[in-house]
């Protein structure tokens, strides 16, 4: 049966060829354990990269425009992608 490895991606925009700032990875198959922080570079340059690599997009960032006033203040990571890969055991 196989076993979902999830890998969440913060671009720096809403475009799957943009930079990667932030991420995590979740390894269901119990191969590695990963923890946040525990790497200095991102496991791709971008989304697509990851894609290229057989990473499959399940989630895409949600676009909202910041409130009139709060354009520098500091939030969550706003473009949040969703990849998984589906490994055998």
């Amino acid at each position: 049966m196989p076993k979902q490895q999830l890998l969440i991606l913060y671009a720096a925009s809403s475009s799957p060829d943009s930079p990667i700032g932030a991420w995590s990875l979740f390894d269901g198959t119990g191969r590695e354990r990963h923890m946040a922080g525990d790497g200095d570079e991102p496991p791709y340059a971008s989304v697509l990269a990851a894609m290229r690599d057989g990473w499959r997009v399940i989630q895409l960032p949600q676009l909202r425009g910041a409130a009139r006033g709060a354009e520098h203040d500091t939030d969550f990571l706003p473009y949040e992608f969703v990849l998984e890969k589906l490994l055998d055991d």
